[in-house]
């Protein structure tokens, strides 16, 4: 579903991402781990087009990603929950979910879109006219997720969705995470946590410095010295 072959990525003369390749498959939770800097953002940004590539190959299902402008993305079944939630303040809750529906054009499919995303954040129907800008980081961390729902995504790119949550949150979030798998969503995982990123994942990439250093099944990395000292505090 998405293959990406030897990708590197350059700002100015510092190189972020150093050739690297990895794969996700149709219905797979993947995880990206990683300390701050290593990586990480920069790799879901290049997929999703926000930033150009230095070389390599980013493709999605038969997409050549690199090569096609960022709003078109959307319209191939990819989503991306940025790190920071990016939630539009000065709009509703609901206007923000509406946002995330440009590409489909189908006004009257929106109401079961937004009961579909209210079902799954009841939170969110109870403040569909709050303005996003008042809402808890939790709060703020679900629109971005049923913002990005709302395209119909077959895969979404989720960057750093524990971060500034309360662990009774964290657990929500990826409680729905799962859920969303189990509904047929593949996922490609950003996360800093990576306890909870390894324990939900099928398979992991450890990122260091823009390079892959491991990789494989994800319950084996949770359990591997070098990843537990590194990531785990063990």
């Amino acid at each position: 579903m998405l293959d990406i072959k030897n990708l590197c990525v350059s700002y100015g003369a510092i190189d972020a991402v150093r050739n690297i390749s990895l794969h996700v498959d149709d219905g797979e939770i993947v995880s990206l781990i990683g300390a701050n800097g290593a990586g990480k953002t920069t790799t879901l940004h290049t997929i999703t087009g926000l930033i150009p590539a230095k070389s390599g190959s980013v493709m999605f299902n038969g997409h050549d990603l690199l090569n096609e402008r960022n709003h078109k993305i959307v319209t191939y079944g990819m989503a991306h929950i940025p790190e920071g939630r990016h939630v539009f303040t000065r709009m509703t809750v609901q206007e923000n979910l509406e946002m995330g529906a440009f590409s489909l054009k189908d006004d009257a499919k929106m109401s079961d879109d937004l009961d579909m995303v209210f079902g799954l954040f009841p939170r969110l129907k109870e403040r569909r006219r709050q303005l996003a800008g008042t809402l808890s980081g939790g709060e703020q961390q679900m629109v971005a997720m049923g913002r990005a729902l709302m395209s119909h995504p077959n895969t979404i790119l989720m960057d750093e969705p524990s971060m500034g949550l309360s662990p009774k949150l964290v657990k929500e979030i990826f409680a729905i995470i799962r859920k969303l798998h189990d509904e047929g969503i593949t996922v490609l995982l950003v996360e800093q946590n990576a306890k909870m990123a390894l324990s939900i994942a099928d398979r992991a990439y450890v990122l260091e410095t823009g390079v892959i250093t491991m990789e494989g099944d994800a319950k084996e990395l949770l359990h591997d010295e070098k990843v537990r000292k590194a990531y785990l505090g063990a």
